[in-house]
């Protein structure tokens, strides 16, 4: 047999495609010779991967009998799937001649000369070259990075996963990449999930911050504010309970921070932070204040998410210092003006990035428990304490502590502890958790109270908290506001030449198909042509892409859906140009 058949040619065709499994494949030192004079012909006549000396992959189960059941999620042509492990390819193969043309394939497999051996003897060219096949690296960033460009077969269909059951036979790494890749779709699902539901919310937020927002300060300028204290982050898990109370009584010299919400805890627990954060966007985060004492806290600095609703910000009592966040307005048109974060989906997560930022020199978690056991998921305070949290198998997950005890966890804090513990890893910081019986962080180093108060984990040096103060002081100076030029006129022109062009070609779209996803795709090009309305109009450009990319037949009623599209865009550029063109601030002045 020929294993060198088809290799260079589909390396080739992924290389055209800029395909990271390339230089990653050709940098791996493997035999292929080798490989190919190990191959057996098995008795189902089938070129088998030998296991040891009396058992090959397939030798007693023929492939026909794993894959026949690898069928595609409905609807197939709005969906996608995943594979780890591709063996000889016997699975692959299966999945390409049998889903329709529109239904794309990711695979990632950790053995480079396995990769070798089945991109060798299939010819895969034509599917790389439509896109509708994909191999990914065994790398974290690129498996992300791959699933991500699902993101429509996420929203409006389904990625299906698969992993290999015959690849696990050859090690661990297929069990190992199987869990990464079922973690990495959850993420990407959730985050998708709230983006489409939540965008609006968020950058609606931002356009009615925009102006106040200047006027209050910037983050930028607070970049190694905070070199030589410790930070002290504090969540409002039940083990603050627990630890608040002797951490009030001896603070030492760190430097505290919590969320907005957990306020009300921490006062409760006797403790007063030095800055407080929120990131939440949802109006629920006013219900605070019905328990804040605001003149307690009219003192502490309130570092925002431009997302948060204005309304929240007004209410505060204190300082509040804007900080622009990835996802919305700031991520092209803030990024060379401003310190744009990746504040993640948590406010304990997005308070040890910017403790980062910050340049703080080691950070301690207190109440970070992602967990609960009993019927109480926070500590009393907060105001999600109150509520009875019975486990709910449709909410909530079941999972073993370090102590091996059983505690209950739900996804969003899975999440938010697996973006924490990937944090842990990354930072050059040490990260200390006082663990308090909830969920592993990974990345840290578990410590008792006896260890904080016997040792000098809450010390800093002299004068750095004091140095921090300032620096937050400096910066609620205002800072000058861009302007844009408006271009509603412009949009409005374009979009009714391309509604009036699709018209026609509705009037005859059992012969127009081809013609209106190509309009389609032109209305796409259009719609992501200027940063600062593209945040604004993510679902519309999605909804617009869903109709243009994936299958089904387009008449009159997927016309109705493109008008209105067309109609909530305008509305959009209009508010955009409203709030933060130059002829705006000229009539605010």
């Amino acid at each position: 047999m020929e294993l060198y058949q088809f290799l260079e040619a589909n390396l080739q065709a992924l290389e055209e495609k800029k395909s990271p499994v390339v230089p990653w494949l050709r940098g791996q030192d493997f035999d292929l010779i080798s490989l190919e004079n190990q191959l057996v012909v098995n008795r189902f006549g089938l070129v088998d991967l030998p296991l040891n000396e009396n058992l090959s992959m397939f030798a007693n189960v023929p492939p026909q009998a794993y894959y026949s059941r690898w069928t595609a999620p409905e609807p197939a042509t709005k969906s996608a799937t995943v594979i780890v492990g591709c063996n000889l390819g016997y699975g692959l193969n299966h999945l390409l001649t049998t889903l329709p043309p529109l239904h794309p394939v990711a695979v990632l497999e950790p053995r480079p000369e396995l990769l070798a051996a089945c991109l060798a003897m299939t010819d895969y060219t034509g599917f790389i070259k439509q896109g509708r096949l994909t191999f990914i690296p065994p790398h974290p960033e690129a498996l992300h990075q791959a699933l991500c460009a699902f993101d429509l077969q996420f929203i409006y269909g389904a990625v299906k996963f698969r992993s290999d059951i015959p690849s696990r036979q050859l090690g661990p790494e297929y069990a190992r990449w199987s869990e990464t890749a079922q973690k990495t779709m959850e993420n990407i699902a959730m985050e998708l999930t709230t983006l489409r539901r939540m965008q609006d919310t968020m950058v609606g937020n931002e356009i009615g911050n925009f102006r106040q927002a200047f006027a209050n300060g910037s983050v930028t300028g607070l970049a190694d504010s905070a070199k030589g204290l410790t930070g002290v982050i504090l969540g409002a898990g039940p083990s603050l309970a627990e630890f608040g109370p002797q951490i009030a009584a001896n603070p030492g010299g760190a430097l505290y921070a919590t969320a907005l919400q957990t306020l009300p805890a921490v006062h409760a627990q006797g403790i007063k932070p030095h800055m407080c954060m929120v990131i939440d966007y949802s109006p629920g985060v006013k219900n605070v204040f019905k328990r804040l004492d605001m003149e307690w806290a009219k003192d502490i600095p309130l570092i925002y998410s431009t997302k948060v609703r204005p309304d929240v910000i007004e209410m505060y009592p204190g300082p509040t210092i804007p900080m622009w966040t990835i996802g919305g307005l700031a991520t092209y048109i803030m990024r060379d003006l401003e310190y744009v974060m990746d504040a993640g989906g948590n406010v304990s997560v997005a308070l040890m990035r910017f403790f980062e930022r910050c340049g703080i020199s080691r950070m301690l978690l207190v109440g970070q428990d992602f967990a609960w056991k009993g019927e109480h998921s926070h500590v009393k305070g907060h105001h999600a304490q109150p509520t009875k949290r019975a486990f709910d198998p449709v909410r909530h997950v079941k999972l073993k502590n370090m102590h091996g005890e059983e505690i209950i966890s739900a996804m969003s804090y899975v999440t938010a502890q697996r973006d924490m513990q990937v944090d842990c890893k990354r930072m050059d910081i040490p990260v200390y958790n006082l663990y308090g019986g909830g969920l592993e962080i990974e990345g840290s180093t578990v410590v008792t109270l006896d260890d904080i108060t016997r040792g000098d984990l809450l010390a800093s040096k002299d004068g750095a908290l004091e140095r921090f103060g300032l620096a937050m002081g400096r910066a609620q100076s205002p800072r000058t506001r861009p302007t844009f030029e408006p271009r509603l006129g412009a949009w409005t022109s374009s979009l009714k030449s391309a509604q009036k062009r699709l018209h026609k070609m509705f009037k005859k779209s059992a012969k127009k198909q081809g013609e209106i996803r190509g309009m389609l795709g032109h209305v796409l090009m259009f719609l992501k042509q200027d940063p600062l309305y593209t945040p604004y109009i993510y679902n519309e450009f999605m909804d617009i892409a869903a109709m243009s990319k994936l299958g089904g037949t387009h008449g009159m009623k997927e016309f109705t859906k493109i008008k209105n599209i067309f109609a909530r865009v305008l509305e959009k550029v209009k508010e955009i140009d409203e709030a933060m063109s130059k002829q705006a601030g000229e009539k605010a002045a």
